[in-house]
């Protein structure tokens, strides 16, 4: 098995390029996607990630603006002129460094020892490999965002970028929810869904900065803890059989609960970090751009390879466009999602 270093890394992705690229009549399967500006076109084999690709997007099937076209080969070992995936050769590995080497060459990508699993991405030429040791060989978080890497590379090419937030609106208005694991958006989200809000998205959403701050959607996965679910009413109204997810989360889909089909975009009109309270009542005060730029930055930035530093300048300009909100969160949805609208109606207003 082949061993790679920083000194051969751009000659590897372009190889594994080239190879998928001549593998394409070996392919057992294609999906094609239509998303924000973007028609995605995955060549997968079946199974549990050609699932994924779907029921786990939004379609954008009222979007007007022509899409550039991208195309993902998700390979493994077995496909005609696939190659065993190589490891990693040098002493350390830093993600960083991996991403900065590739850039300099003008791709993009992302490795995962566990794995051995490898993304590539060339963003001139808009294609991009996914490549496992088997068709099953992924990240546990995959199904429920696929190929969430590529689209950040092609957006983030664009302009626009994935952000790790979740959204609630009415009338084609919204509030973005940031905030680290554990501080209450995805139940803030469904506790909204719930009560008549609507929403473009829990975990990830793609923002775009031109004319205002405008979220729309990608992905259609909702997820909830045991307690949460329970909480919400989601154990009786939804009664999923499936296993928990890697997270110990049950997954869903916005449309189970949604008083209305996915909008295509919301205008964002402010920044809402939520946080557990522990009171009855839902309450929100102003909260400082830094508190907002730190529960929103950071953890986009790091569970999306590459791009750091435009990162980084994307939320800076970000935060500075919005006011930002503290959202102490009551212990009732039904509260939770009045306090919200009625917020949205005083910011508009």
């Amino acid at each position: 098995m082949p061993r790679v270093t920083l000194e051969t890394l751009p000659d590897y992705a372009r190889y594994l390029i080239t190879a998928a690229e001549e593998a394409a009549t070996h392919y057992p399967a294609t999906r094609t996607v239509r998303l924000p500006r973007l028609e995605l076109t995955a060549h997968v084999a079946p199974g549990v990630l050609a699932d994924a690709l779907g029921d786990a997007f939004v379609e954008a099937e009222d979007d007007l603006a022509e899409p550039s076209t991208c195309r993902i080969f998700t390979v493994h070992p077995g496909i005609g002129g696939i190659p065993e995936p190589a490891q990693w050769g040098d002493a350390h590995f830093t993600e960083y460094g991996f991403a900065e080497r590739l850039a300099g060459a003008g791709l993009r990508g992302h490795y995962f020892h566990d794995l051995d699993f490898w993304q590539v991405y060339d963003p001139e030429r808009h294609i991009g490999v996914q490549l496992m040791t088997s068709p099953d060989a992924f990240p546990p978080w995959e199904p429920t965002a696929p190929l969430r890497a590529f689209l950040h590379w092609e957006y983030a090419a664009r302009g626009m970028r994935l952000t790790h937030a979740g959204t609630l609106g009415a009338n084609g208005k919204g509030v973005l929810l940031a905030g680290a694991g554990g501080a209450g958006k995805s139940g803030t989200v469904a506790a909204g869904l719930l009560n008549g809000l609507d929403s473009v998205g829990d975990d990830y959403v793609l923002i775009d900065l031109a004319g205002g701050v405008t979220a729309r959607p990608l992905f259609s996965t909702l997820k909830q803890d045991p307690q949460g679910f329970a909480r919400l009413g989601l154990k009786q109204r939804l009664r999923i059989e499936s296993p928990l997810n890697w997270q110990g989360k049950h997954t869903f889909h916005i449309a189970d609960i949604a008083p209305r089909p996915v909008p295509a975009a919301l205008d964002i009109v402010a920044l809402v970090v939520p946080h557990i309270g522990g009171g009855e009542m839902s309450s929100i005060v102003p909260v400082s751009r830094r508190d907002a730029m730190i529960a929103l930055a950071p953890s986009g930035i790091m569970q999306m390879p590459g791009e750091r530093e435009s990162g980084f300048r994307f939320f800076g300009d970000l935060t500075r466009q919005l006011p930002s909100y503290r959202l102490s969160l009551g212990t009732h949805p039904e509260e939770i999602a009045g306090t919200l609208a009625d917020f949205l109606t005083r910011v508009v207003s």
